[in-house]
């Protein structure tokens, strides 16, 4: 049996090629020589349950690092190669036309270009190793065989002392992969890329295996608790709150699809940006957040989908291009929808208590997808300044289209009272994106919305007054207006609509900050107010500059020193009422 040949490949070039593709990812050596068994193991149960083979034993993958010996072994009792198998799938390389591989992503980006690597196969052991020996045994009566190869185009082939069916694999690790020999990395890259592969992986000969071979995603949902989803989530992305919600994806056609989406509990504004959706191909591990078969907006979330359908092997443009990817993309996104669809007409208590996390998560899906908007459109919601919940279009039906909101009850408290006092409520938009939604509802739509804290419909001007404010402020440039407020508060500070949203805007892009055009409007029917101009001079001065200050309070903080003279002026103010 003993021999010596060259391995056909055109391109000479191909062993550096390798050592130096993927370079940033050359852990990836251990996820193609681990799957390898895996399919090795396959094939042997599959030719049992036809007849044609025995497997009596318990199918299973080790993974050895020998520090001393500087070598690192991945064996597995599968079907094993014959001398000729080994010449067919080893010597001729498992690339389809090396040569046009190598010139289609020479000039390449390879981290960002190639997302799958399938194929790469038993060859990706050179990224770290200077020598490999192969040393396996057919399932059939042929003999044994060893094959060593130290990186170049030659090769040996002789017989090998292994007694059982499977292959052995050891790698004599290079001096720049030292890291791999530790066994808590190698650890850490098992759990990566194989911990959930469907048969058990042992590292080191420990008794507990690395991987769980049956994941939760690929079982029926019926089959699942919600203390197991809490449990996979926990366990996978390290977060301790629970998730709010979750999707079970299992789809057999037109496509293979399998998977879980959860919507994570959000422990400050856009946390969920943390979100991280692992993609997997027959339960091994591909890469993280693929844009292109997982539509941008709900990398929001966290989770797993595993599809072996996708073409993994190819550049990301292509997949761009692909019908199979647009159509999971597409389908991903209704069953999302359809998940929140059903939450809110079968659990609109739990639906109502989430929505303020989920909210985000559900504006930046319509911004981005239309068909997301419009299904959802009906359960679009917000909480109103009396404590409930209303859909969006049901307010709009009740108000004319007109969508009065606050952001803040807080800052805004004296307006939202102002509201209840009138026997109206307004809907409560806190967050960041809330900007974003609203300018795009009105271009959807025929709602008008308006900040309760905007300047009132029906104002008057006063030149006295004016000019009593104006003298005791020194604020010329400020603009001052009178109205009934509804309010015992005696002036209130007010902002234009669109020059807010213009604000905001321009706060949130980080560009130059807008000039603030605040307007003082001043209660008509308020005591203080009518009797100012009756008052003395002095007396206006001080009056004016806390109704002013108060004003301020209500609308946003004042600045330090501004709070020193506001404390002051309210103690002799005290002080001269005893």
């Amino acid at each position: 049996m003993a021999g010596k040949g060259s391995i056909k490949v055109n391109a000479k070039n191909i062993f550096p090629i390798i050592k130096k593709w993927l370079y940033s990812d050359k852990d990836i050596f251990a996820r193609e020589l681990v799957v390898n068994g895996c399919d090795a193991i396959t094939k042997l149960i599959k030719l049992k349950s036809l007849g044609e083979a025995t497997y009596d034993e318990k199918p299973r993958i080790d993974v050895i690092c020998d520090k001393d010996k500087r070598t690192i072994t991945v064996k597995d009792n599968g079907i094993g190669m014959t001398e000729d198998e080994v010449k067919k799938y080893i010597n001729q390389i498992a690339f389809s036309g090396a040569e046009e591989f190598l010139e289609k992503y020479k000039d390449q980006n390879e981290q960002n270009q190639i997302i799958g690597h399938f194929g790469l196969g038993f060859y990706s052991a050179f990224m770290v190793a200077k020598k490999v020996v192969i040393d396996t045994k057919s399932y059939t009566p042929e003999p044994a065989v060893r094959w060593t190869c130290s990186g170049g185009t030659e090769y040996t082939i002789a017989d090998s002392e292994k007694e059982t069916i499977g292959t052995e694999i050891t790698l004599f690790v290079d001096d720049e992969s030292d890291d791999f020999l530790i066994a808590e990395k190698m650890r850490s890259v098992l759990l990566k890329y194989c911990g959930f592969l469907p048969y058990e992986i042992f590292l080191d000969n420990e008794e507990k295996s690395v991987n769980d071979i049956s994941p939760i995603w690929t079982k029926q949902p019926s089959e699942c608790t919600d203390d197991e989803y809490k449990e996979f989530y926990h366990r996978i992305f390290s977060d301790i709150n629970d998730p709010l919600l979750w999707i079970h994806l299992n789809v057999e056609y037109p496509f293979n699809l399998k998977g879980i989406l959860y919507f994570p509990k959000l422990t400050h504004e856009f946390d969920s940006a943390q979100g991280k959706i692992k993609l997997y191909n027959n339960q091994v591990f591909v890469a993280d957040n693929i844009k292109e078969v997982i539509p941008e907006f709900l990398l929001l979330l966290k989770g797993v989908i595993d599809c072996p359908d996708l073409p993994l092997n190819v550049s990301r443009s292509a997949l761009q291009n692909d019908g199979t990817v647009s159509k999971i993309s597409a389908h991903i996104t209704k069953k999302v929808a359809d998940k929140l669809i059903s939450t809110q007409k079968q659990q609109r208590e739990k639906f109502n208590e989430d929505w303020s996390d989920i909210a985000p998560f559900i504006e930046y899906g319509c911004l981005n997808d239309e068909k997301f908007y419009e299904r959802l459109k009906p359960i679009l919601q917000a909480k109103t300044t009396d404590g409930e919940y209303v859909t969006l279009v049901d307010y709009a039906k009740e108000n004319d289209n007109k969508m009065s909101y606050a952001t803040d009850e807080n800052v805004q408290a004296q307006f939202i009272k102002m509201l209840k006092e009138d026997g109206q409520k307004a809907l409560l938009f806190p967050h960041i994106i809330d900007v974003h939604f609203i300018s795009f509802l009105e271009m959807k739509e025929k709602w008008k919305f308006t900040r309760i804290d905007t300047l009132p419909e029906q104002t008057s001007d006063n030149e006295k007054l004016l000019e009593i404010f104006k003298k005791a402020l020194g604020k010329d440039d400020l603009t001052i207006t009178t109205a009934d407020l509804k309010t015992n508060m005696p002036a209130l500070i007010v902002q234009e609509e669109q020059m807010r949203r213009m604000s905001d805007f321009s706060k949130m892009f980080g560009n130059a900050k807008l000039p603030e055009t605040f307007t003082l409007v001043l209660n008509s029917e308020s005591k203080v107010i009518k009797q100012l101009p009756d008052i003395d001079d002095d007396k206006q001065a001080i009056l004016c500059q806390q109704i002013y200050d108060i004003a301020r309070l209500c609308n946003s903080s004042l600045s330090a020193d501004e709070m020193t003279g506001f404390i002051e002026r309210s103690a002799d103010l005290l002080e001269k009422i005893v």
